[in-house]
């Protein structure tokens, strides 16, 4: 497979800290998402929870409604504020993600929303796989005592760039998505994540890079800032690898913007390299690229 990324493209991450005021958090985002375009980024990401604290105790009151779609600015300030940026950065916006409330099943969900150049929403993915942990000593966690998952995989083309596949935090842990996004020509992985100090230390960076490894695309991971006096403390150091597993970027552990140019010639190098695509048996095991797989609600 080659050509995935038709254009380069630069590609900016924004790691930085969401207070308790959604209205301030919203105009300190746009603020920086300015500062990524007059700096050339063509997609702009988010953290997750960017617009609000991570924490289920905060999901509730901060969610926010987007269908039917679109919603009135009232039922999601959040969604006119994406669509608005975008338009007016003339840029790809991936929301990280929000919190999320459907009237009709009366469910949360942990949302991304992607908005093109011209302010319209393009694709929308919940967290399919719920952060429900428990390392003693260290930390207990469960998405699921308040959300609910996603049921679909989220891939899709920004023109003239290519595919890329979005998912969010916990979903990297499951490399079915990747592999799948990966043989279905996505040349991008995008994951905003919220790890923690210590799932962060163990299995961040390892994530980033065994999934662009494995699959020889480039992987972005974009965290909120680490903040010490939030109820939940995030790990930060944002980071692009490319498709050989090389970082290319990291961010701290402070609010920080961090940009990485893609080119389609990486990928082909490294796939000419060590030639994955044209050596795997499935004549031994299947291709789970092409078993029964959810694109759609």
């Amino acid at each position: 497979m080659t050509g995935l990324l038709k254009k380069p493209l630069k590609l900016a991450l924004i790691q930085l800290a969401a207070g308790s005021d959604k209205s301030v958090n919203l105009s300190r985002t746009r603020s920086k998402v300015l500062e990524a375009s007059k700096a050339g980024a063509s997609l702009i990401v988010l953290p997750e929870c960017f617009n609000s604290p991570y924490g289920c105790q905060y999901f509730p009151s901060y969610a926010e409604t987007l269908l039917p779609s679109p919603p009135s600015e009232s039922q999601s300030p959040t969604f006119h504020a994406l669509s608005s940026w975008a338009t007016e950065s003339q840029t790809y916006i991936l929301g990280g993600s929000i919190p999320e409330y459907v009237s009709d099943t009366k469910m949360y969900h942990n949302t991304s929303l992607l908005f093109s150049p011209e302010g319209n929403l393009i694709a929308t993915h919940r967290k399919v796989h719920l952060f429900d942990i428990d390392i003693p000593g260290k930390i207990t966690f469960r998405e699921s005592d308040v959300l609910s998952p996603g049921n679909k995989l989220t891939l899709v083309d920004i023109p003239p760039y290519g595919k890329i596949a979005v998912a969010i935090c916990y979903d990297i842990r499951f490399p079915e998505l990747a592999t799948i996004a990966a043989r279905n020509g996505c040349f991008l992985l995008l994951y905003p994540g919220a790890f923690n100090l210590t799932t962060g230390a163990l299995h961040w960076a390892l994530q980033a890079r065994a999934r662009a490894m494995d699959n020889q695309v480039y992987v972005a991971l974009c965290s909120p800032a680490r903040d010490m006096g939030a109820t939940y403390n995030a790990w930060g150091h944002s980071m692009v690898v490319d498709p050989n597993a090389k970082v290319l970027v990291e961010a701290g552990e402070d609010e920080e913007t961090v940009y990485a140019d893609l080119n389609e010639t990486t990928i082909e190098e490294t796939r000419k390299g060590i030639p994955l695509y044209a050596q795997r048996r499935f004549d031994v095991y299947p291709d789970i690229s092409k078993g029964n797989i959810r694109y759609h609600d």
